[in-house]
């Protein structure tokens, strides 16, 4: 799924976003700096402009969970490290009480997998109108189960509702976009494949900064 928005266009969820990520700036910048991308290469493997990156690094404007998505693959981390979260070790098991909740671009997610690993689990409620009519397209593979309410999954030309119990798994490079069907929001379980570098995006097909894409 995909964080590029139009530049002026207010953020959904921002005022959670600001009071969820205060020291996700630095991280963006200083990770930038250890994958030793400029702020142009880093911004179109993310599929953002230079400018709105800046915005990002700066503290100007904050990232949607869409937008931390794509920066962790381009960066080959985490959204536990880009928030600035303690690493921990890795454990497979993650209990229910250690699942904080972070609001993000309308959506709300927990943290369902042990961080550092290759592929990222997380629990997400959407509500109903949250992000609907943005496109993503991303290298890498998504899967989720529906655990409450009705999901609107549209894969390329074709739209789906998926029901609790229901269940999608597909390329992220298919054109696609996730909203709540019924007015009381959906909760679905969620898996998408981290990838580690840009150098393994672009033999993917790479990301245009034109398209729109985050990672779920």
């Amino acid at each position: 799924m995909n964080p590029a928005e139009p530049e002026g266009a207010a953020e959904p969820g921002a005022h959670d976003a600001v009071d969820a990520l205060p020291a996700v700036a630095p991280q963006l910048r200083e990770l930038r700096r250890r994958a030793a991308l400029t702020l142009e290469a880093a911004a179109r493997a993310a599929g953002l402009s230079p400018a709105h990156l800046s915005r990002l690094e700066t503290g100007r404007r904050q990232p949607s969970l869409p937008m931390l998505l794509a920066l962790a693959r381009t960066y080959g981390t985490t959204v536990s490290e880009l928030l600035g979260e303690t690493p921990t070790d890795r454990d497979a098991i993650v209990r229910a009480p250690d699942m904080e909740p972070t609001a993000a671009g309308g959506w709300t997610y927990w943290q369902a997998g042990a961080p550092g690993r290759g592929m990222q689990a997380l629990r997400v409620h959407v509500p109903h109108g949250a992000q609907g009519d943005i496109v993503r397209v991303h290298p890498g593979e998504e899967w989720l189960y529906v655990l409450k309410g009705r999901l609107r999954l549209r894969l390329g030309d074709t739209a789906h509702i998926l029901a609790p119990g229901d269940s999608a798994h597909f390329d992220s490079l298919t054109p696609h976009r996730i909203a709540a069907a019924d007015h009381g929001g959906a909760d679905f379980l969620f898996v998408h494949t981290l990838l580690q570098s840009p150098a393994t995006a672009l033999c993917l097909g790479g990301i245009t900064q034109g398209d729109r894409h985050d990672g779920i």
